[in-house]
């Protein structure tokens, strides 16, 4: 178990934010595969403090998804402060402040992995964030903003002398994107400079991978993105694992954790892109949902026979019943 604050953590392995991505019906399913923590795409403060109708979308979630984690991304401290005590009043257990995104459009705005660069203007902002909530407050950052730059222990430090409940540590800078290796020393590097739980992510495509992070680097628990891109079992097999060695206790149902990771067939994951399908379709009508679901089956068919021609037939789809007969014949 993994503690934030108050709120207790079962399972140590949570979802990354991904924009894009980790909408509520892909939650709800990675939910189903034992995801300890589910969190939001990230999402401006800006825009929830303007009312900007396209985030309210964002700030859906449902009761079978605690414990869960709403992320803002922004540079001013007064604001983040004031929607953070508006996320307050959402049904998140955690509020997470972004400060590890490397797109450009909010870099330059001096967001997400700029704020690597400015420590002092970093505590402001997640002092303002703490002092006005009650729930826990914590921070995703990179290893630093760049090679000559890896400053996340002193980040880390900052963030919890500021007030945050915990860490994670995307161990890439920022000037990385998601090239290379993820450095696993700067995680190691976060724990000892720190008391508050450190989340370790980067590079984890598998149960024994995320058991290697803890071990390695001493880390309170595990962060999946890119990994868990049409492939929600990943979480199934983190769980796995980490009952077999111990890190949790399992459920008595869960007797297959003690036996190697199952291969994924065809035939579930056309069972699970179906699924996701009606999901997104239910939440986000049938037009968006279908245009949305494109992505995602590249995802989930990624390395199958003829995925590339059928990414062909489904990117002409624009009906959920031409997506749903495509995904059937997907293994024929």
């Amino acid at each position: 178990m993994m503690k934030i604050g108050n709120v207790d953590i079962d399972v140590p392995v949570a979802l990354a934010p991904m924009a894009g991505v980790t909408d509520l019906p892909y939650r709800s399913i990675c939910r189903d595969y034992f995801c300890g923590l589910t969190c939001t795409e990230l999402i401006s403060a800006k825009a929830i403090k303007y009312n900007n109708r396209n985030t309210e979308i964002l700030l859906k979630t449902n009761e079978k998804e605690h414990p869960s984690m709403i992320q803002l991304f922004g540079s001013d401290p007064d604001i983040m402060g004031e929607i953070a005590k508006r996320a307050e009043e959402l049904d998140f257990d955690i509020i997470d402040l972004n400060m590890g995104c490397p797109v450009p459009k909010v870099v330059n705005n001096g967001e997400g992995s700029a704020l690597m660069k400015d420590p002092v203007l970093s505590g402001r902002i997640i002092e303002k964030m703490a002092n006005a909530v009650k729930k826990p407050v914590t921070v995703k950052i990179r290893s630093g903003f760049s090679c000559t730059s890896v400053n996340a222990p002193e980040i880390a430090r900052i963030a919890q002398e500021s007030g945050a409940a915990a860490v994670t540590v995307h161990a890439r800078t920022r000037e990385q994107f998601y090239s290379g290796e993820a450095d696993r020393s700067v995680i190691k590097d976060v724990k000892a400079f720190v008391d508050i739980p450190v989340i370790g992510n980067g590079d984890i495509k598998n149960g024994e991978d995320a058991l290697s992070i803890m071990k390695e680097t001493g880390c309170d628990g595990v962060m999946i993105g890119r990994a868990a891109r049409g492939n929600p079992w990943i979480f199934e097999d983190v769980y796995n694992v980490f009952v077999r060695e111990g890190v949790i206790s399992g459920r008595n149902e869960k007797e297959e954790a003690f036996a190697p990771q199952k291969e994924i067939s065809i035939s579930d994951k056309k069972n699970m892109m179906i699924r996701h399908l009606n999901a997104l379709c239910d939440f986000k009508g049938e037009y968006v949902a279908v245009r949305e679901m494109r992505k995602h089956f590249g995802w989930y068919m990624a390395g199958e026979r003829n995925a590339s021609s059928l990414r062909r037939e489904v990117n002409a789809a624009v009906t959920r019943q031409e997506l749903e007969c495509i995904i059937k014949m997907a293994d024929r």
